[in-house]
């Protein structure tokens, strides 16, 4: 197998075996409610965490977390789009039941969720950051949100008193208020504090010292860059693809002075992220992209050979944002360090989703194919925990709510729907743990045309029904075929097998009581 296709063996390989490596916790005093510091970016690949995939950037912030707490690796999402990611995770529920399926919907801010419970059990509750869900934020003593997707220069903040822009990169910004809060909280009770970073979402705009940092670096393409989707139809129907739906300028930054690059979406960058920069972040970024715009003009590339170019560009944006991102939170954990508050807070860091790092010749996410549908997972608990290594159980974002409730000692209601991974971090091999994962996408018709579609995951078979204007099934074997190339659903081998994931899946759309099964 190609080394561009490695990481999905890799991640699997990881997870082997892993299983009670983590140390149980020995009998010492461990905070009954320690503080809880939740940072979440957005649409962050675990190809692209070094503790994960070393292939492409080195992280040694967020290794720094895994190092010293869990690496979970086998860690996926209910519903990979930004607002109803958020939904799963604030109430430990599928998008059916808290109501947020997909981003036109609005968060109905009344329900329940874990920062309004663990505030009623006397934690002082923040969220700094990408909130997306456009309703106001509750169940917080302060908040400031980005404005709807947030912009990655002099971004608007928008808090109890109103709208207002900041100067300055968004990824520092975001970090500057989550220490500001946390210098000035109330200090006698614990707090829980979510940073909610609006990076990697596109359209990858790198601070100004790392907009060089890739720039000479070209990226080996994925083996199936080129996919012709043969026996997937879905995903043939998409507007994913970096050959032809990423925009030269809107996406990849080409704004020629002369206006000869005309793109559907060039107004949208020149008038939005280009037009907020100061007079000197604007001089600072022509000098290192003007250059890269005159050369690819005069190489009149088409065909096989633009694509690549677009897939380096992307890649090497990208992965300049994630550098932000990773000394950022290097910053964070420092500021615990200076502050005598690590060894009193759990660490978390996650991902809305995962991302297509060119895998089928992709950009973006919401499919259920590994790349979107698997997200990073790292924790890091207080030292007395004892909790480090790595965890291989299925894993999902409704299990964080109620894992942070239990670690406060806060009871976890009955009808939240995920599963605390309590138990993991202490190194038990739970006998009732799910053999399984339910995954459903409503967003259609949309931006990228990726049809709606539910499935069910297990260790080694994934079986997905695209419906609504389509009726097709895919199933694939993880073991054999961890690429998701080839489709097995009319395979006679696998009849017994089909069988028994669609009784399954069955199953598990009555547990979580999704309408789906009554249509």
């Amino acid at each position: 197998m190609k080394d561009m296709n490695r990481n999905l063996v890799m991640i699997c390989a990881l997870g082997a075996g892993a299983v009670g490596s983590v140390s149980a916790a020995p009998k010492v005093s461990v905070p009954k409610q320690p503080n809880i510091v939740f940072i979440m970016t957005d649409d962050h690949s675990f190809q692209t965490l070094s503790a994960y995939d070393r292939r492409f950037i080195n992280t040694p912030g967020l290794d720094r977390i895994a190092k010293e707490g869990i690496t979970f690796t086998n860690s996926f999402v209910a519903n990979s789009i930004c607002g109803p990611s958020r939904a799963c995770m604030l109430t430990g529920k599928h998008s059916h039941t808290n109501g947020f399926r997909d981003n036109h919907d609005t968060f109905d801010g009344s329900q329940q969720t874990f920062p309004k419970l663990l505030q009623n059990a006397g934690y002082q509750t923040a969220v700094i950051g990408k909130w997306h869900l456009k309703s106001n934020p509750t169940g917080f003593d302060h908040w400031s949100i980005l404005n709807d997707q947030g912009t990655y220069y002099n971004p608007d903040f928008i808090d109890q008193n109103g709208k207002k822009r900041h100067e300055g990169y968004v990824t520092n910004l975001i970090t500057d208020y989550s220490i500001n809060w946390m210098n000035q909280r109330d200090q006698s009770k614990p707090f829980c504090l979510l940073v909610h970073h609006k990076a990697v979402h596109r359209i990858w705009m790198p601070d100004i010292p790392n907009l060089t940092l890739f720039k000479d670096q070209t990226f080996p393409l994925p083996s199936n860059f080129f996919d012709d989707y043969s026996g997937r139809t879905a995903a043939g129907k998409q507007k994913m693809s970096i050959a032809k739906d990423m925009d030269l300028v809107y996406d990849l930054k080409m704004l020629d002075k002369e206006g000869k690059i005309q793109t559907p979406y060039r107004r949208d960058f020149q008038n939005g992220e280009y037009a907020r920069m100061t007079d000197a972040q604007r001089k600072a970024w022509n000098e290192v992209y003007d250059p890269i715009i005159r050369h690819f003009m005069e190489a009149k590339l088409e065909g096989k050979a633009l694509a690549e170019w677009k897939y380096n560009r992307y890649m090497q944006d990208y992965l300049s944002c994630v550098k932000s991102l990773d000394d950022n939170i290097a910053r964070l954990l420092k500021y615990l360090d200076d502050n005598g508050l690590t060894d009193n807070t759990i660490v978390v860091y996650t991902s809305d989703q995962g991302f297509y790092m060119g895998e089928h010749g992709w950009f973006d996410k919401r499919f259920m194919y590994e790349e979107s549908f698997r997200t990073p997972l790292l924790m890091r608990l207080p030292k007395a925990y004892h909790a480090q290594g790595k965890v291989s159980q299925l894993v999902q974002n409704i299990d964080y709510a109620p894992t942070f409730l239990e670690l406060a000692g806060v009871p976890v209601p009955e009808d939240i729907q995920g599963q605390s991974l309590v138990p993991l971090l202490k190194g038990e091999k739970p006998e009732n743990w799910r053999k399984s994962l339910y995954y459903h996408f409503y967003e259609f018709p949309g931006e990228h045309a990726v049809r709606r579609h539910y499935g069910i995951r297990t260790d080694r078979y994934k079986l997905i029904h695209f419906y609504n204007d389509i009726d097709t099934w895919e199933l694939f074997d993880l073991k054999k075929d961890p690429s998701e190339m080839k489709n097995l659903i009319d395979n006679p081998k696998y009849k017994s097998i089909i069988a028994d994931m669609k009784a399954q899946l069955k199953k598990l759309q009555e547990q979580y009581r999704d309408p789906i099964i009554n249509q």
